[in-house]
């Protein structure tokens, strides 16, 4: 039997490690190796670099998290040999000929995208917007997730890189029913497509701090299968 399965964890756009606050604790305390990629959002390749050292800094089986956008980022960096297991919190999910954007456009724009502006080539979500992101966590909780979002250069979803470990490597997908970032349907579809074992939640964008326990269930579960 391998050891515990260590957890590698990959945020999205305006997020950043500290999205994950309220899992690491909990896996640490099962011995589990835990790290969270601090990537930048400044380009695709960039960031699966990143994740992949994360992948190398820790030990044995690996099971790879991404949020959102950093479902991307798992489904290209999860090709490391150490990855035994994925899993997708209301995250893209592109095959090898789409971008990130093309993947998303495949299903109507959710109410997040109403709530943007450009500067600096970033792309900020305005205040306005942090009840479709994050509107099911309590009024203090949504300040901090937009003080901590960490902006996009703005053509990040047009860039590619090749990889593609949801064809080859066991999947988990969480479903937020009531996600307005990422088009619930669109996830559905991507559940499916890459016949995932899915679970749906009743959350916004952001299970991981809305629903914690049933967020971590699943790691768990993909965890399993790699001990």
């Amino acid at each position: 039997m391998a050891g515990k399965a260590s957890i590698v964890l990959a945020h999205g756009l305006w997020a950043d490690g500290s999205c994950f606050a309220k899992l690491i604790p909990a896996l640490q305390a099962e011995g589990r190796e835990v790290f969270a990629s601090q990537h930048g959002l400044d380009s695709l390749a960039g960031d699966v670099d990143c994740v992949t050292r994360a992948i190398n800094h820790v030990p044995g089986p690996v099971v790879l998290v991404g949020h959102s956008y950093g479902g991307t980022l798992i489904t290209k960096a999860g090709v490391h040999d150490r990855v035994g297991a994925l899993v997708y919190i209301c995250a893209l999910a592109p095959d090898d000929d789409e971008t990130s954007q093309e993947h998303l456009a495949a299903f109507p724009s959710s109410p997040v995208f109403e709530h943007l502006e450009v500067a600096d080539n970033r792309i900020y979500l305005k205040e306005s917007g942090i009840g479709d992101f994050c509107g099911d966590l309590p009024p203090e909780e949504q300040k901090l997730v937009l003080a901590t979002a960490n902006p996009p250069i703005a053509d990040l979803f047009e860039q590619q890189v090749p990889g593609n470990a949801w064809r080859a490597k066991p999947s988990w997908y969480i479903v937020g029913t009531q996600d307005r970032t990422v088009n619930p349907d669109r996830e559905r579809a991507s559940a499916e497509r890459m016949k995932a074992t899915t679970v749906s939640l009743d959350s916004s964008h952001v299970p991981m701090l809305s629903q914690p326990d049933a967020v971590l269930e699943v790691i768990r579960n993909a965890a399993k299968t790699l001990e």
